[in-house]
């Protein structure tokens, strides 16, 4: 079969396509016939070494939408299943950009039945990601939250769920983006480059990576969160800050699907592409200016 991969770090150019083994699930894992799979900036983040694994070949993809078509011993789901899942580490051989990708039934949960694979495809790292972000900002209904980055993926996810949960939301992000982001559950909006209010709000879910900028913004003894670990601000003013190392979680996942079902969590796709072409949509990735994920499909 065939699987996006970088045996060299470097840029949208270091993506290779190369045949591999179709995988085999073991114990309490499912192999899944791959529908889409989204692209992420991890991915890219993978692609330039960011990570580390010099020497190795490393495969690309966190997510993915797709049909178990085999299960290993002690699973109860069955094939024929139709599923979404999500793929953690950073030196894996194979990734879900691929035609096939094993993971452990902790990692997967039934797909949105009211979502096409390509839409499902975008859900389980950036709905996850929001989710335990929000876990470990800790607040509670009526607290004021705000996220920065609120448009892309992960923010507004954040925005969706936090609103959920009863925060008072404000999202800061490009005044192109106020009308959706009031439709996703913020109740108030700041443009980007305006500089948040010092002390303003109760926590901060920084997805756009502002940093002291952002923390700035926490009043005394709130709590911060961002999503790339070792890059957060160090604390302050009694502060609590954190970052987000995404975990798989099935039953999670189950529930965020569900939302997605409602409607409440809202799948956005910018772009489809090949799974062949691969680089190419690396390379549009690293131009920015995205809403929604970029998909691949093999």
């Amino acid at each position: 079969m065939h699987a996006a991969t970088v045996s060299r770090f470097g840029g949208p150019e270091a993506v290779e396509i190369t045949e591999v083994p179709v995988p085999v699930p073991g114990p309490g894992q499912v192999r899944i016939k791959v529908a889409a799979a989204a692209l992420n900036p991890v991915d890219a983040a993978m692609r330039s070494g960011v990570f580390g694994g010099a020497g190795e070949r490393i495969g690309l993809g966190w997510d993915v939408a797709g049909v178990i078509d085999a299960v290993g011993p002690g699973v109860e789901q069955v094939p024929g299943d139709r599923v979404i899942g999500l793929s953690t580490g950073h030196h894996t051989p194979l990734g879900t950009h691929a035609e096939y990708v094993v993971l452990d039934t902790e990692a997967v949960a039934p797909a949105p039945a009211r979502l096409d694979d390509v839409h499902a495809a975008t859900l389980p790292l950036n709905t996850l990601s929001a989710a335990q972000s929000l876990d470990i900002l800790a607040l509670r209904p009526g607290q004021g939250l705000l996220v920065t980055g609120a448009a892309g993926a992960v923010g507004a996810h954040a925005v969706e769920l936090a609103h959920l949960q009863g925060l008072g939301v404000t999202a800061l992000a490009s005044p192109a983006d106020e009308e959706f982001l009031r439709s996703r559950g913020a109740e108030r909006f700041l443009p980007r480059g305006e500089r948040p209010a010092p002390g303003g709000w109760d926590g901060v879910l920084d997805a756009a990576g502002l940093g002291a900028e952002a923390l700035a913004a926490v009043r005394d003894g709130g709590a911060y969160v961002g999503l790339w670990p070792g890059r957060e601000p160090s604390p302050e003013r009694g502060v609590r800050v954190g970052a987000l190392d995404v975990r798989a979680d099935a039953a999670r996942l189950a529930e965020l699907s569900r939302l997605a079902d409602r409607g409440e969590v809202l799948a956005r796709v910018a772009a489809t592409h090949p799974l062949a072409e691969a680089a190419e949509a690396h390379a549009r990735l690293a131009e920015g200016g995205l809403r929604g994920r970029i998909v691949l499909v093999p």
